[in-house]
């Protein structure tokens, strides 16, 4: 396993060092930069103003913990020791195994120079064994406080406040991140992980945590082309995607990438202002096109195949809306919306609706649930500083149900017609611009329209991922409208 230098990101954090005055001292230059941090006790030059620099020089360059681990605190004495057996409090004097320092039963087994092996019971892994067997993760990990602290390199991982690492503004309960070792994946990382001392460099590797195992009867689901479209030769084919460039943190589509997706556009009833950008919406069939419920007025247009809202494409193609349907349990609350899904009937001109081409094409409605942690694509016209008139594109994770509703994220207003998708972490989001719009997920080849943008607590919040109307909760009434309308 290749391990990873922090330098980037630790670069990132030097502003966020929690240490007192006395142990600053200032330089006369006016610019500096970052030094690694390695072991070998040297004061590290940091940057605390545009014109200001002070050398760090580390607090436990003088201590000595014996055997244990030299971590610095944001209080006096700005340090403290550290010991293997972190698990446990006892004095480093005592018998290693008196107490015992080995947990859920297993047996500590003394070896010469204060040595000690826990032998743990079945199902049972670790120094102490103190991982278990429901010991795993979900997703990406953001959510993951479990007990591994060994690298898939068999390295055991750093403390988060060891002395070798510049203080963050990571927090403990938004994190996990805090006085321990535990793995964990605060920065949005593909899995848990942890630093490490590596050959007397500071390093980060991958944690041996293993990945929780999807819900019984839930996957995996089948999914297998929809049946061709009357109008329509294939549901769920886009232009091969090149990104040019960053809805929240996102970054510029080009034509043809998300042919399904719909500009909803309206102006005041019997006026004759032009019609402006509301909402997103996904072509499903030639005639509709899927949104939210709180995106519905009286006088609209639906715009398709275009990528930017201020010029007229060749691609593009307008209708009007014949007719509409709005879930009739849609309902707004304080804190959520409940079904907020709607189906537009567009108008045909000259005896058609949307026509086929390279791009404008419809996303494929999904035939079963999709795996928590899969890769899904968000699109719009989203907020990024003062809205975009450019389509954006934007790469998000679905995030299980469980930690949705956890009391930090949207808690129990969530129900089943809901699921959140996005990074705990923040940064990348669907925003007002791109509510009613597409969260599509690709597989085998074709993308299913998975999610329609519903509602969020502000933008690329951290631990307020992006909240969608569930279609395969609602695909009976998507069904039943396009027979009846």
């Amino acid at each position: 396993t290749t391990l990873r230098n922090p330098l980037n990101w630790m670069q990132l954090l030097t502003y966020s060092l929690f240490l007192p005055f006395s142990l600053l001292s200032p330089s006369p230059f006016k610019m500096c930069v970052t030094q690694t941090l390695v072991s070998t006790m040297e004061p590290l030059v940091y940057c605390l103003s545009t014109f200001l620099c002070f050398s760090v020089y580390n607090v436990c360059k003088k201590v000595h913990c014996g055997k244990g681990e030299c971590v610095r605190i944001p209080t006096e004495p700005f340090y403290e020791c550290n010991y293997t057996y972190h698990l446990i409090m006892f004095s480093p004097l005592a018998s290693p195994c008196r107490p015992s320092p080995c947990l859920n039963g297993a047996t500590c087994v003394k070896g010469g120079k204060r040595s000690f092996k826990c032998v743990c019971p079945d199902n049972y892994t670790g120094k102490f064994c103190q991982v278990g067997p429901d010991d795993c993760y979900e997703g990406d990990g953001e959510s993951y406080r479990g007990f591994v602290t060994e690298t898939v390199s068999e390295l055991e991982c750093l403390p988060w406040n060891s002395h070798l690492l510049p203080y963050s503004d990571f927090n403990e309960d938004d994190d996990g991140v805090g006085p321990h070792n535990y793995c964990r994946n605060p920065d949005g990382e593909s899995q848990p992980w942890c630093f490490v001392r590596y050959q007397g460099k500071l390093q980060w590797d991958d944690c041996n945590v293993r990945q929780c195992p999807e819900a019984e009867g839930a996957y995996p689901a089948v999914f297998t082309t929809a049946l061709p479209k009357k109008d329509f030769s294939v549901c769920g084919k886009s232009q091969p995607a090149r990104a040019m460039a960053k809805i929240f943190g996102g970054r510029k589509a080009r034509p043809g990438a998300h042919p399904w997706q719909a500009s909803l556009q309206a102006r005041r009833k019997r006026s004759a202002e032009a019609f402006r950008h509301i909402c997103g919406g996904i072509l499903i069939d030639s005639c509709w096109v899927l949104t939210a419920a709180h995106c519905i007025m009286n006088e609209m247009q639906v715009n398709l195949g275009g990528v930017n809202l201020d010029k007229d494409e060749a691609a593009d193609q307008t209708f009007d809306v014949e007719n509409y349907a709005v879930h009739e349990n849609y309902t707004e609350s304080e804190d959520a919306l409940y079904n907020d899904i709607a189906l537009l009937k567009l108008k045909a001109v000259d005896g058609q609706c949307a026509r086929e081409t390279r791009f404008v094409k419809a996303a494929c409605l999904p035939t079963g649930p999709i795996p928590d942690g899969t890769e899904c694509t968000i699109s719009g016209y989203g907020v990024t500083e003062h809205g975009s008139k450019q389509l954006l594109e934007a790469k998000v994770l679905l995030i299980s149900q469980k930690q949705c509703m956890a009391p930090h994220v949207h808690g129990d207003v969530m129900d089943n017609g809901m699921f959140c998708a996005g990074h705990m972490k923040g940064g990348v989001d669907s925003c007002q611009g791109d509510s009613g719009g597409p969260l599509v997920c690709k597989q085998n080849g074709t993308y299913y329209i998975y999610g329609v943008v519903s509602w969020g607590d502000a933008c690329g919040k951290k631990n307020k991922p992006g909240v969608y109307a569930r279609v395969t909760h609602f695909l009976d009434w998507i069904n039943e409208k396009m027979r009846s309308l």
